[in-house]
């Protein structure tokens, strides 16, 4: 993550909070689209074979305020975006793990590396077209992505800036006179290469991207083209008003299926409502009346109240989906601040934790699974098992109150833990009580600092100023341990004037190198094995203490059919449903 993307990192963390808006998280179903606890065992929606036609309602609390592929953060630009964005890779649109995998797009292959993944090399698709009939081309795809370094269209992901070679330095293609970023080859129409400055054997999941689709130079109206962005996916753009809050997609001709095989495709409509309070959402989604029936939210959770009142309606509880994304709530420890700088201090409060009462506050085992290991419970991520400090199902104080005494608190101590004050269920008040009252077990009074969310965030994030202990969360750009890992934990990440993420502020030499050498493999699955074992390493450190990770239940209305939900989002796939 590079210095100058403190910006861009808070509006992917505001898009995962978004996620999450209606409930929150952890430990119970495990499957990804079915569930348990009463809900039905098969797959959510309604029965019957898919059909092509009608109109899919989606009904959101949050705008698309963004819809220009160089300003959206999230792969593929989350769901709507992903309708008219296509890009080199994608995710594959699966159900559960298999959803976790990239899968080629508008290239042929995932890419095609040179012997240190220093350089990629893609081919595109034979047949390619805009809505306007015109051909993709890979000079569209370099200057999509290298107007997503002018200031004017900041808020995407930042790895390009520190990944292609130049890209620290580049200001975009309306200040560079034509020249363009020399990292980014295009010797042909179909044939692109990009250069970059160390190994990244993870590029085709960069690659899912937004700021990988297309931008044809002659379309380009800068700010304004997320009005009407011309589309390379199924669907295209003919309404876009309030600023996102009302979006009408229709079909694009010109889209060939056959070049496709991830986006279905089914309606012949998407009608995007935003700016509806949660409650009103899942609401209508229950009740199902009119064109509700063939609703659905790419935003809106269901909450414990809203759970326990489908209770056993069966018809309910058989629209439910439920999913699993990658991400952690943690405790956050800065061992600069004392006591903290001492490791048996962290290891008491690691094991007076009790994660029971703390996914009670989460809102329950319906939505959240406790959490003993800072990488998500997932194969994509390279989830290895581990318990450092077994604080059991309610918490161990009696070893506790014997680490204390070995740090030299026989009597216990007097913290301070910082939390905001948003009622979200993740870093607030609730959890933070839970917290309280396990500690005080052991011995340790927690005093807690309530701030509001945007201080709160403000001060998390600073190195100068974090907390010693302070509740935190992060959610991944994409299924691995990558940027899990090394966003927390890389030293050289460590950003002074800015926002700064490696809240323990680690430099180790050994963890450094070791992110290095994981980074030159091109076989993800050998790379997971890695990053797992490196956050069991550092997990012996005490650095942080993970809580819980969230659980997503989402309600679709009766008619919805084909519901489709990976672990690379954790929610439903808009391109897989189907309303007829």
């Amino acid at each position: 993550m590079s210095r100058q993307s403190h910006i861009s990192r808070r509006v992917a963390a505001l898009a995962v909070s978004l996620v999450l808006a209606g409930g929150a998280a952890a430990c119970g179903p495990k499957d990804a689209a079915g569930g348990s606890g009463g809900e039905s065992s098969g797959k959510p929606g309604a029965a019957g074979a898919p059909q092509k036609g009608g109109t899919l309602t989606v009904l959101n609390t949050e705008p698309q305020n963004d819809f220009d592929p160089a300003r959206l953060y999230t792969s593929g630009g989350g769901n709507v975006p992903s309708l008219v964005f296509r890009t080199l890779t994608t995710r594959n649109r699966e159900d559960g793990p298999a959803g976790a995998k990239v899968v080629p797009d508008l290239a042929t292959d995932l890419g095609k590396p040179n012997a240190d993944a220093t350089e990629w090399t893609y081919t595109l698709k034979d047949g390619l077209k805009y809505e306007d009939g015109s051909p993709i081309t890979t000079a569209d795809i370099k200057y999509g992505i290298e107007r997503s370094f002018a200031a004017e269209l900041s808020g995407g992901a930042p790895y390009l800036r520190d990944w292609l070679v130049g890209g620290e330095t580049y200001e975009g293609p309306y200040k560079d006179g034509g020249k363009g970023l020399d990292s980014i080859v295009v010797p042909d129409d179909r044939t692109i290469v990009f250069k970059l400055r160390k190994p990244e054997g993870e590029f085709p999941f960069l690659a899912t991207q937004t700021q990988f689709a297309p931008v044809p130079k002659a379309k380009d109206t800068g700010v304004k083209y997320e009005e009407h962005p011309v589309s390379s996916g199924p669907y295209k753009v003919v309404k876009n008003t309030g600023d996102g809050e009302t979006l009408l997609l229709e079909r694009n001709e010109n889209w060939d299926p056959k070049t496709d095989e991830e986006r279905k495709a089914y309606p012949d409509r998407i009608d995007v409502r935003s700016g509806l309070d949660a409650a009103v959402i899942n609401q209508r989604l229950s009740t199902s009346s009119g064109p509700d029936a063939a609703a659905v939210t790419t935003d809106t959770n269901l909450g414990p109240a809203e759970l326990a009142q489908i209770g056993d309606n069966k018809e309910l509880a058989s629209r439910v989906g439920t999913g699993h994304f990658g991400y952690v709530n943690y405790l956050a420890f800065n061992p600069k601040v004392a006591p903290f700088d001492n490791p048996k201090v962290r290891q008491a409060i690691s094991y007076a934790i009790n994660r029971t009462s703390v996914v009670n506050a989460a809102g329950g085992s319906a939505l959240a699974e406790p959490a003993t290991t800072f990488l998500p419970e997932r194969e994509a991520f390279g989830h290895t098992p581990y318990d450092h400090f077994p604080a059991g199902k309610t918490g161990n104080p009696a070893k506790a109150k014997e680490l204390l005494k070995e740090a030299g608190f026989p009597d216990g101590l007097t913290v301070t833990l910082t939390h905001s004050n948003a009622q979200n269920r993740q870093t607030g008040p609730e959890i933070a009580t839970a917290v309280q009252q396990a500690l005080a077990a052991a011995g340790i009074t927690v005093k807690l600092e309530g701030l509001e969310n945007n201080a709160f965030n403000e001060r998390r994030w600073d190195a100068k100023n974090t907390p010693g202990f302070f509740l935190s969360r992060w959610g991944a750009d994409w299924p691995s341990g990558g940027p899990f890992l090394a966003p927390i934990y890389d030293g050289r990440q460590i950003v002074t004037n800015g926002s700064n993420y490696n809240h323990a502020q680690l430099n180790d030499p050994a963890v450094n190198a070791e992110i290095d050498e994981i980074a030159k493999l091109t076989d993800l699955a050998a790379a997971g094995k890695r990053w797992g074992a490196l956050d069991k390493k550092i997990g012996e450190q005490a650095l942080a203490v993970p809580l819980f990770h969230p659980v997503y239940k989402r309600l679709v209305g009766k008619d919805v059919k084909n519901v489709v939900i990976s672990d690379w989002t954790g929610v439903l796939d808009i391109s897989q449903v189907a309303v007829k």
